[in-house]
């Protein structure tokens, strides 16, 4: 059970740095930020001669370098603004004592399974690290489900306003009253830090690093343009709103063409786990050998990296970026 435990995390690890050093440039992933980065530097076209639509392109340029320098600082965020994202109040050292908590209860149900130490410190390295950080992943994609589920009707609410001759503040005031979490709790962020002085259009601006969605970012990109060059603020959140209900409309088209071949993936990874338990079943004699010989553990641990390998390949090729 040792050779298999070492032999096991040596793949894993083995696999996890291949992964992380070679993906980015099997995926395109560098040659697109160098695409990127070469159209952000690149010198823009001739200028109108007019002063004023001069100035006002100026101000729209300084606008997205802005949000394009704020979009690059959200990429690794501190552990305080990933526990914000998640939706959760915990401290820094409530994080960490939950951690330790986690790492301790697993490294303990290794040592009563009899698992072996190696082993057991493998699982109790995951639930020190591994667990935590999935918690804050799943309960940041489900608040940005919720937030992106209702964010349309709220920019609704902001144009209805706005036509209406209401100003942009007592909009997001009742948005503050009649939208669900968390639209409600950030919206009333972006209300309290304009209360303090912050000019609105950089209120909305840090609603992207609270809720890093491509949809905040254009609500923020939008508001922060029409604060500084003007414009008409009910036209450009109306473009806003179609914009968002047509992705919104191409997420679930594209989720709804996606689940042919997820249920695939699915029953595929879990074929050799239910082959095994049911020869297990039948004819345990015949499978024993793989945990009692120490070819059978190398056999198993080989088995369990590929079957790894196989289970991520098929999620990225059934996960679309849009």
């Amino acid at each position: 059970m040792d050779s298999l435990a070492v032999f096991f995390l040596a793949a894993v690890a083995v696999g996890g740095v291949v992964y992380v050093f070679l993906y980015p440039m099997l995926s395109g992933e560098k040659k697109a930020e160098q695409r990127v980065a070469s159209v952000a530097r690149a010198e823009p076209v001739a200028r109108v001669a007019r002063g004023q639509q001069r100035s006002r392109r100026d101000v729209v340029e300084s606008s997205l370098k802005e949000f394009e320098a704020r979009h690059k600082k959200t990429k690794n965020p501190p552990l305080s603004v990933r526990i914000a994202q998640a939706g959760l109040n915990w401290s820094k050292q409530k994080y960490l004592v939950i951690s330790a908590v986690i790492g301790l209860g697993m490294f303990m149900l290794g040592l009563m399974g009899n698992f072996g130490l190696l082993v057991s410190v493998g699982l109790g390295f995951a639930g020190a690290f591994g667990v935590p950080r999935w918690l804050l992943s799943f309960f940041k994609k489900r608040r940005e489900a919720k937030f992106l589920n209702a964010f349309p009707d709220a920019v609704d609410i902001v144009v209805r306003g706005v036509k209406a001759g209401l100003p942009l503040l007592d909009c997001m005031k009742m948005i503050t009253a009649e939208a669900p979490e968390p639209l409600k709790s950030e919206f009333r962020a972006i209300i309290e830090t304009q209360a303090i002085g912050i000019p609105l259009g950089e209120a909305c601006g840090k609603l992207y690093e609270r809720m890093p969605l491509a949809e905040a970012n254009f609500f923020g990109i939008v508001i922060s343009i029409q604060q500084r060059a003007g414009g008409n603020l009910a036209e450009a959140l109306g473009n806003l709103s179609r914009v968002l209900r047509d992705r919104k409309k191409m997420k679930s088209k594209i989720q709804a063409m996606s689940q042919e071949a997820k249920a695939s993936a699915s029953i595929i990874g879990a074929l050799p786990i239910c082959v095994m338990t049911l020869v297990w079943i039948s004819s345990p004699e015949y499978i024993s050998l793989l945990f009692t010989e120490p070819m059978g553990h190398i056999m198993l641990a080989g088995s369990a990296m590929w079957m790894s390998c196989g289970v991520l390949v098929m999620k990225k090729m059934i996960n679309f970026d849009f």
